[in-house]
């Protein structure tokens, strides 16, 4: 039988190897996740919001645990992985109890008797998640939409195989009802005929532009509901009135944050001249203070990259860079030894048309560019495909807020990392995808947003 084979990235050698689902398995998980749907949507909104609150507790108790298991199949950095833990937690006691209140009959004056708007189960939902962030990735897609009353059917990534089963276990020791969160081991070959079965109602994807394409396709053929949250290279810009050392501290865990392993990590700082150079020094300075090893000793900030193919492809782009006239000044090299680490890099004098400009940098390395002025970063901050996130650096608050109409990204923040919040609505504009996670547009994105007309 054919096996996912998941691969410790610290060191290169096998975890484990975990069969795939035979065609009879799945086709039984999928049958109990559809009844477990049809129960679910049918109880009070408190109740599935009491549910929630125990998934939050069974987190807590077994966060070390989980985050462990995170560390050893890509590589995350422990304490970064229990805070990923913590942070699915809170996004449940966030639902837990907000949410109900979003679901809420809204009323709706018309000119019959009585017109309110309800929110409805749509039904089995399918989630497609990423590596970089296992288990919030998934948290951030299950939370609204079990809320709302539908079930999940994960297919996560190969190489957090472990990890999408973990998160099975853990609604399972909640209380779940049988098949209300299951996951499918199965090939990606296999996800067309998945999207077209009857039973799946929508389908969620936190993946590349490639994969978002691919299941946009699928999911228009079946005329399925679709939200894609997909790639990013967001902005990061600092102007000549910011307060240089908070930008660049913030710099370095904005880009390096998860070994600059996330779709929202800013990847291209744009600085205008007045603070160009003082910035560029002190955010070389803190890289280099970084320190690279072993994810599961507390003392490293910076593991290694998920896969040997994303270290080369990452220095590919810092080469190719480099070759069109970027400038070097610290890092730009894979760190010989066992894993697939990359030395923290910095490449300033960027411009579009070089490869750390026009694509997406999934890894440890940060593109520093020049701007003449404030217009200018903006417009270059712009001059991409993607649309996911923006960060804008300046003393004048009422200014970025102007600057922010400018944007084209589906969040700006201003002096602040670029970060999901259950609070906020999340995701992106132009190739970052369509839809809405979190909030209470999550929560509606799959509800059936019925209008009710009652006449006499």
């Amino acid at each position: 039988m054919r096996a996912i084979v998941t691969i410790d990235p610290s060191t290169g050698g096998e975890v484990e190897r975990i069969a795939y689902m035979d065609t009879a398995t799945v086709e039984e998980r999928l049958s109990a996740a559809a009844a477990a749907a049809a129960g679910w949507g049918t109880l009070a909104a408190v109740r599935r919001a009491a549910f929630l609150r125990d998934v939050a507790e069974v987190l807590r108790a077994q966060r070390d645990t989980l985050a462990r298991v995170a560390t050893q199949e890509m590589g995350k950095p422990i304490a970064q992985a229990r805070a990923e833990v913590e942070k699915c937690a809170w996004c449940c006691e966030y639902f837990a109890d907000s949410g109900p209140a979003m679901l809420a009959p809204q009323e709706a004056h018309s000119d019959a008797a009585h017109s309110y708007i309800a929110f409805r189960p749509l039904g089995l939902v399918l989630a497609i998640m990423p590596w970089n962030f296992p288990y919030w990735q998934v948290f951030r897609a299950a939370a609204p939409a079990l809320l709302t009353g539908n079930a999940l059917a994960l297919k996560h990534a190969w190489n957090t195989t472990r990890c999408g089963l973990e998160i099975e276990r853990v609604f399972r020791e909640a209380g779940a009802p049988d098949g209300l969160f299951t996951t499918l081991l199965m090939s990606t070959d296999d996800v067309d005929a998945l999207i077209a079965d009857p039973r799946i109602a929508g389908v969620t994807l936190t993946g590349s532009e490639r994969a978002g394409v691919a299941v946009a396709s699928a999911a228009g053929a079946a005329l399925k509901k679709c939200v894609l949250e997909l790639g990013g290279s967001d902005a990061f810009v600092v102007l000549d009135d910011a307060d240089v050392e908070r930008a660049a501290k913030t710099a370095v865990t904005a880009r390096f944050q998860n070994t600059g392993q996330s779709c929202i990590a800013a990847k291209r700082f744009i600085a205008t001249p007045y603070v160009y150079d003082a910035f560029v020094e002190r955010f070389v300075s803190l890289t280099k203070e970084l320190r690279i090893g072993n994810p599961l000793d507390e003392r490293n900030t910076i593991g290694p990259c998920a896969r040997g193919d994303l270290r080369d492809g990452v220095h590919a782009q810092v080469s190719a860079t480099l070759e069109r006239g970027g400038e070097l000044l610290t890092g730009g090299a894979p760190i010989d030894g066992p894993g697939f680490y990359y030395e923290p890099t910095v490449v300033s004098e960027v411009r579009p048309g070089m490869a750390m400009f026009d694509e997406e940098v999934f890894g440890p390395a940060a593109a520093v560019v020049r701007a003449s002025d404030a217009d200018e970063a903006i417009a270059l901050a712009n001059a991409t495909s993607y649309g996911l996130g923006f960060s804008i650096w300046t003393r004048d608050a009422s200014a970025a807020e102007t600057f922010a109409e400018r944007i084209e990204a589906g969040a700006v923040f201003v002096n602040g990392m670029v970060a999901s919040d259950p609070r906020l609505p999340f995701g992106g504009v132009k190739k970052s995808g369509y839809g809405r996670e979190l909030s209470a547009f999550g929560v509606h994105e799959f509800a059936n947003i019925q209008t009710v007309v009652v006449s006499t």
